[in-house]
């Protein structure tokens, strides 16, 4: 699949997604056509059992559903994607408790299992797992292992805050801060500073520290550290935050101040929330590829079902971004009269 990536010049989730047949309007037909007629010019050839399991299920074990805007896209691509191969997916969340788990698929196990999707709605290094995952094939999502013991797919937060970052850069912006959510365990946070960080040094734009806040991870936060940023004697001309929400924040501290978006201060967020593009003006953002991100997990488990030894892999999907009216070019920055 590495071979067909780099040959095709896409990613190694984007070969997977097209072999495994996963469903959805991620990759287009055309794209499709082409990772398949490169996949016969190469000689893959894709391992089917002989007997499918066919009818059975595919359980879901999620930690949480606090954040329902996140969960569902995760619940609906595994569902989807088990519809479309006739079979069942069962959610059930497990509240984080690993005995809770056990006892779930003690109970589940003398029914039809396939196998097992175990996710959460932080992204993050795998949490204690339920030892008897070890009797089912299981894939990982939105969660991963630092040693790889089972299949796993995360987000390319790290990748997406780069792209939010270069996309202000190109529209002329220097200053250019960022609100982060300053919480060490989200591992979210830590990536989407890093892309942030990475953009800026590769473009030869200093790492300014006061144009970086942290502890923002709702609308209330947002405003806060946004009106922190307006009080410093050289304001940024460009804001990228941590998520929507933050970023609708922002939007109210910069009215507060009776400056415009975009021609002001141009603003990007993440997540790609509901809300996102009904905000005036619509939010550009990145989108979080959760439900295609469920769909591989399905075609990875299936490929492990098919395939017993084939070793675990490790992916992270890219969060395609979302150019909305939020951002516009820099004409010249604030106080310059040239």
């Amino acid at each position: 699949m590495s071979d067909i990536a780099a040959k095709v010049g896409v990613s190694h989730a984007t070969v997977s997604l097209v072999l495994n047949e996963a469903p959805g309007k991620r990759v287009s037909q055309k794209m499709r056509t082409h990772v398949l007629a490169v996949a016969e010019e190469l000689g893959y050839q894709k391992t089917t059992p002989v007997n499918g399991p066919i009818g059975g299920i595919i359980v879901l074990l999620i930690d949480d559903l606090m954040a329902s805007h996140h969960a569902a896209p995760l619940i609906e691509g595994v569902r989807e994607a088990a519809e479309e191969r006739g079979l069942a997916a069962i959610t059930v969340v497990t509240g984080g408790q690993v005995e809770f788990a056990e006892v779930i698929l003690d109970y589940l196990g003398r029914r039809q299992i396939i196998g097992v999707v175990y996710a959460t709605l932080i992204t993050q290094l795998a949490p204690v797992l339920p030892s008897k995952l070890a009797n089912y094939p299981t894939v990982l999502l939105n969660c991963h292992q630092q040693r790889a013991e089972f299949s796993s797919i995360i987000p390319g937060d790290l990748a997406g805050g780069f792209a939010a970052t270069e996309t202000l850069i190109k529209a002329g912006h220097r200053r250019i801060a960022m609100i982060d959510a300053g919480k060490e365990r989200l591992e979210a946070s830590r990536d989407r500073l890093s892309g942030y960080r990475q953009a800026l040094t590769t473009y030869d734009i200093a790492v300014d520290p006061e144009l970086i806040v942290s502890g923002a991870w709702s609308l209330d936060l947002g405003r806060e550290k946004m009106l922190q940023l307006l009080d410093l004697p050289s304001p940024p001309t460009g804001v990228f935050c941590f998520s929507d929400r933050v970023a609708m924040g922002a939007y109210d501290a910069i009215r507060l101040r009776g400056l415009k978006i975009p021609e002001d201060i141009s603003v990007v967020g993440f997540d790609d929330d509901s809300l996102a593009r009904k905000i005036l003006p619509p939010l550009t953002t990145l989108k979080l590829p959760h439900e295609d991100m469920g769909q591989w997990a399905v075609a990875e488990l299936l490929e492990k079902v098919a395939q017993p030894k084939k070793p675990p892999v490790r992916l992270k999907m890219e969060c395609p971004l979302i150019l909305r009216a939020s951002v516009a070019r820099l004409v010249k920055a604030r106080g310059d009269s040239s």
